[in-house]
């Protein structure tokens, strides 16, 4: 069994609206100093593999199948083996 741990972020350039928005409210409530709010979206998956790279691989499959838009996602997956 192993667990893909799947970063998923808006490339460079793509407006932010949740982050903006987190923004908005951070200086709001008095955090000035901040400049910047960049969100992102963890998805974990459970994969039964017979190896990593099978597991790596089936979690790649996954992102170009569903869990990412390539137009405005960049996503980084890491594996590891679970007890």
């Amino acid at each position: 069994m192993y667990v893909a741990k799947i970063k998923i972020g808006l490339k460079a350039g793509v407006s932010d609206p949740e982050g903006n928005n987190t923004l908005k409210a951070l200086h709001l409530l008095g955090f000035t100093s901040i400049e910047g709010v960049h969100t992102e979206r963890i998805v974990e998956l459970r994969l039964k593999a017979a190896k990593k790279e099978d597991a790596l691989a089936e979690a790649e499959r996954a992102c170009r199948r569903l869990l990412t838009n390539p137009i405005i996602h960049d996503y980084r997956i890491e594996v590891e083996a679970s007890g």
